[in-house]
């Protein structure tokens, strides 16, 4: 059996914060704002893995009520849902993400991005997609004022 899941995710810019995507902190003149990370790639990849796994999202995991999370390294958060949907047994086949953000330039990490992900899900870097992409200049991305991230995911029940 098969299953796809899709997952969203964004967050607006903040000062005095880090851009961390797909695990790679990419130099920026601000960074992501949010409970944890804000690894806007990881929690988009993550929510797909567990959607196609039917067990929620990572909001449900790992709430932003909860203190122990805040500040958590998102590659972490995508690695523990890794083994809890194969603890589920799920394989993970295949996941494929795009990011969509203005500001800043994301082709020169693409291939860490993926590789960090690839590790993270236990992955073979070729079974990961990362492609960005800016907006025209259209909607808040557009204007700079945060990036968004989608992904889907392939499992398959083992």
């Amino acid at each position: 059996m098969l299953r796809i899941g899709h997952g969203f995710d964004v967050h607006q810019f903040a000062e005095g914060r880090r851009c961390v995507l797909g695990g790679v902190d990419v130099p920026s003149k601000r960074g992501l704002l949010g409970h944890s990370d804000a690894d806007v790639l990881a929690h988009a990849l993550a929510d797909a893995v567990l959607g196609a796994a039917r067990l929620g999202d990572i909001g449900k995991l790992f709430p932003d009520t909860d203190p122990a999370y805040e500040g958590a390294d998102s590659m972490v958060l995508l690695s523990k849902v890794a083994a809890l949907v194969r603890s589920e047994g799920f394989s993970i086949v295949d996941v494929d993400c795009t990011v969509a953000a203005q500001v800043p330039r994301l082709s020169p990490y693409r291939e860490q991005m993926r590789a960090n992900l690839a590790t993270a899900l236990e992955l073979d870097v070729s079974q990961v997609g990362v492609k960005a992409t800016t907006t025209e200049r259209l909607g808040f991305v557009g204007r700079e004022e945060g990036i968004a991230a989608w992904a889907v995911a392939l499992l398959e029940f083992v």
